[in-house]
C-alpha cells in the first residue's frame, strides 16, 4: 500500500486527480464516502477530465467524460449514458487509515 494523500486534500463532494506509479487515478468524496477509480474512460482509454481536478458533471452527481460526454455513477463506476453504456470505470483497492489514503496500484 503506498501512501496518496489526506482525505481533507478530497473536496467535500468533488474529486481530485493523481497520478501514481505511471497510473492516473481520480479520488472522488461523494455523500461522505471516498471512491477510487482510475482515471481512464473504458470507451477510448483516455483521460476523463477536461481540466485539472474536473472530473464530474455539471450538478456533482455523476463523473463525466469530457471527451464524450459519457456519465459513470460516482459509488458503482458504471456507465449510465454515452457511447460505452453497462460499461465500468477500473475501481481502485484502499484503505483510510489516520485520515489518509493508502492505495494499491
Amino acid at each position: 500500500m503506498i501512501k496518496l494523500c489526506a482525505i481533507n486534500e478530497i473536496p467535500t463532494e468533488g474529486a481530485k486527480g493523481f497520478s501514481l506509479n505511471g497510473k492516473n487515478l481520480v479520488v472522488l468524496n461523494y455523500r461522505n464516502e471516498i471512491y477510487i477509480y482510475e482515471n481512464s474512460c473504458p470507451h477510448r482509454s483516455i483521460p476523463l477530465e477536461w481540466q485539472p481536478d474536473q472530473f464530474l458533471d455539471y450538478e456533482k452527481t455523476f463523473i463525466q467524460c469530457a471527451t464524450h460526454g459519457a456519465l459513470f455513477q460516482i459509488d458503482t463506476g458504471v456507465c449510465i449514458s454515452g457511447p460505452c453504456v453497462e460499461d465500468r470505470l477500473n475501481k481502485i483497492p484502499f484503505t483510510i487509515s489516520n485520515n489518509e489514503i493508502f492505495v494499491t496500484v
